[in-house]
């Protein structure tokens, strides 16, 4: 596992926003920078799996985090816009964004790859994400350092047959975080890319329905370096593709 140690308190005062907080790795994020002293704000599509977070989070004697539920399919730049600009409004700044939401579509062929599975995942896993991350930079721009940090993937970097659109999603995905590190190099924002490793997540247990689940990492057992890239000890980071594992 990547080598830190987290400490108590180290997100005291920070407001960060977690995508894909319902279930999985952003759950356990958003869980994990609550019990540091964040205020976490849950992005996702569905309102049951929030509120659960929510309470989750409550009970723990955390600080009070806020429900945002979005659709990345459908939500729309005037959405992403608005949002940006409650959190500003509620917050005053946002000092770190976990983009970790996104699907898997389908592992098939190339050549058999739907051309609707295709736009769903594009929609998803890139245009979703870089209409998100172009919103929040003005909230970033008024911390005093700001992390954004994008989830990739093994198959992220190096394309694997049979994983097609997701596959090519992460590629985009890792070359969005370039630019937008290199954009921002020396200024108070820094940007990353996570590569998980495989984890025992709902999308893990989707790509592979026989594994054994023993065998691979949970959620919380990757959680130092999603701790670190949140917290001050990372702001000489920017431009990174960091594995977890």
């Amino acid at each position: 596992m990547f080598d830190y140690q987290i400490k108590e308190n180290s997100l005291q005062g920070k407001t960060i926003l977690v995508t894909g907080a319902g279930d999985g790795i952003g759950k356990q994020a958003a869980l994990t920078y609550s019990s540091l002293g964040a205020t976490v704000i849950l992005l996702g599509k569905t309102v049951e799996k929030l509120e659960k977070v929510y309470d989750e989070i409550v009970a723990q004697g955390a600080p009070e985090p806020a429900i945002i539920p979005l659709d990345l399919k459908g939500a729309t730049k005037k959405n992403y816009h608005d949002m940006s600009s409650t959190i500003v409004d509620q917050f005053g700044k946002l000092d770190g964004a976990l983009l970790n939401a996104s699907t898997l579509g389908e592992l098939t062929p190339f050549e058999t790859i739907h051309e609707q599975i295709w736009t769903d995942v594009m929609q998803i896993n890139v245009t979703a994400q870089f209409l998100l991350a172009q919103a929040l930079l003005p909230a970033l721009k008024l911390a005093p350092n700001a992390s954004l940090a994008f989830t990739s993937s093994g198959v992220g970097n190096k394309g694997r047959a049979f994983w097609g659109a997701y596959s090519v999603s992460k590629f985009a995905t890792e070359g969005m975080m370039q630019v937008i590190a290199d954009e921002y190099d020396n200024t108070n924002i820094r940007c990353n890319a996570i590569n998980p490793g495989a984890t025992n997540t709902p999308m893990r247990n989707k790509a592979y329905p026989a594994e054994d689940k023993t065998s691979i990492a949970t959620p919380v057992d990757i959680m130092p370096l999603y701790v670190y890239l949140m917290s001050d000890d990372s702001v000489d980071v920017n431009g990174e593709r960091i594995n977890a594992q």
